[in-house]
């Protein structure tokens, strides 16, 4: 995907045809949509199914080694991305959707076996092992009723050659980052990664309690950052090094037939102006996760909340929120949509409550909407009152309210309460390095590449 990008944006910056054509000859080619019928409406814009395949049967047993690439391939997709360009190409919106989604396939036949099978439940990956590109497009269809125009694949090979072709990709982490089963290794800070460092980061899962989760975020930060240092490097303006960086990537991509040298130029005229905020990231709303029977562990969406998100792409709308001109959010250890606030109006001044539970409310915080009256006497200074075994969210919040005083409650649960103050003066803006809840945690790609 930020290969494609790139090549859009070179073909914006004027370089053209003579330089793009040929390129696409080197991209070996599927059809995941043949013969097939009902299909959701299109909506708006342009819709592409990103994923990444195992494909650790091309590493070399050196690689498999150096980065902990052991064991036979699943022949299933380790990622799983909905691109949505939008229809003035403006805006590109990726939305993850997580492998061991719960999911139930339509009627296929086994592209190995030969079997006919009737719909059953799965984990999402497992739809590319029965089926391939074809059956994972039926199914992402599906389940989001989002149509599908365009089919890009990538394994680790062409990821490893891409990073390393682009010079390697700068990283942030606010916390030290170690996983012993992919061999990362990071502390806190900024690190320039190679392609396997890179393969190692987008594979973790057990660097935190977040699991798939984490690990998604992780793979939407490292895209942003390789949009980052594809647009502003110089690469794209490089003819040699462009070659380079697209020919290490598309020699093992495979894509539908309809994607080639002419879209991407029709595409790359209309995306003048790119830019990283351009570019923004959510994921699926979990509703659950634990064993089904029959699919073993697996994700169940928030379908009300999904069916919002994937609406909101068919309609061509904007996931992110717009932030403030000038107002910069200041980085917490705790998305604040995790955080659920009860606010108290602590002082005689009508409706104080209201306007802070609102502010809280645009700045992510999980509020009550239901501001109740505080004590009975005047409070001087805003409060934040918190259970100390969520004293990581506590800090979090009393980040976002500059002065206020945080009084330790144990046994008041998970809700955190705010009694504001007459020394209230206003909510700064705070995010999380990864908001993996909330209605979709989505940010924008300049929100999450290393300053």
């Amino acid at each position: 995907m930020a290969t494609t990008l790139s090549m859009l944006v070179l073909g914006a910056g004027g370089i053209g045809y003579g330089l793009m054509n040929g390129l696409d000859t080197g991209i070996s080619r599927v059809d995941p949509f043949r013969d097939m019928k009902n299909r959701p409406e299109a909506g708006h814009g342009m819709n592409l199914l990103l994923v990444g395949t195992d494909g650790r049967d091309r590493i070399t047993a050196e690689e498999k080694e150096k980065y902990r690439l052991g064991g036979a391939p699943c022949h299933c997709t380790d990622t799983i991305m909905l691109v949505h360009i939008s229809r003035d190409r403006n805006r590109a919106s990726v939305v993850s959707l997580p492998r061991d989604s719960y999911a139930e396939i339509p009627a296929h036949t086994d592209r190995n076996s030969g079997s006919t099978h009737r719909p059953h439940p799965v984990k999402l990956n497992a739809a590319y092992a029965e089926g391939g590109p074809a059956l994972t497009v039926r199914t992402v269809e599906q389940l989001t009723k989002v149509k599908i125009d365009h089919y890009l694949e990538v394994d680790f090979t062409s990821f490893m050659k891409t990073v390393d072709a682009m010079g390697g990709v700068e990283i942030c982490t606010t916390q030290p980052m170690k996983d012993s089963y992919t061999g990362l290794d990071l502390a806190a800070g900024s690190h320039r990664l190679d392609g396997g460092e890179a393969l190692q980061y987008v594979r973790s899962r057990h660097v935190d309690g977040a699991s798939d989760l984490g690990r998604m975020q992780r793979q939407q930060r490292f895209l942003a950052a390789l949009i980052k240092k594809a647009t502003g490097s110089g690469v794209l303006l490089n003819p040699v090094k462009f070659r380079q960086v697209t020919s290490a990537m598309l020699g093992s991509v495979r894509a539908d037939k309809g994607f080639g040298t002419d879209e991407m130029l029709a595409l790359s005229r209309a995306m003048r102006g790119f830019s990283m905020s351009s570019s923004e990231f959510a994921s699926v709303p979990i509703g659950s996760m634990g064993p089904i029977d029959g699919v073993g562990s697996a994700v169940r969406w928030d379908q009300a909340k999904a069916q919002r998100l994937f609406q909101m792409l068919r309609e061509d709308k904007p996931l992110s929120r717009t932030r403030a001109k000038g107002k910069k959010a200041k980085l917490v250890d705790v998305s604040p949509q995790q955080i659920r606030v009860q606010v108290y109006n602590g002082t005689r001044a009508e409706g104080l409550g209201r306007k802070v539970d609102a502010a809280l409310r645009s700045t992510g915080f999980d509020t009550t909407r239901a501001p109740l009256n505080g004590a009975a006497a005047e409070v001087d200074q805003t409060i934040v009152s918190y259970d100390p075994r969520w004293d990581r969210s506590a800090l979090s919040l009393a980040t976002a309210l500059p002065g206020c005083r945080m009084q330790p409650v144990p046994g008041q649960g998970r809700t955190l309460r705010v009694t504001a103050g007459s020394d209230y003066q206003g909510v700064v803006p705070v995010r999380a390095q990864d908001a993996y809840q909330g209605e979709f945690g989505a940010v924008t790609g300049d929100q999450v590449v290393c300053p």
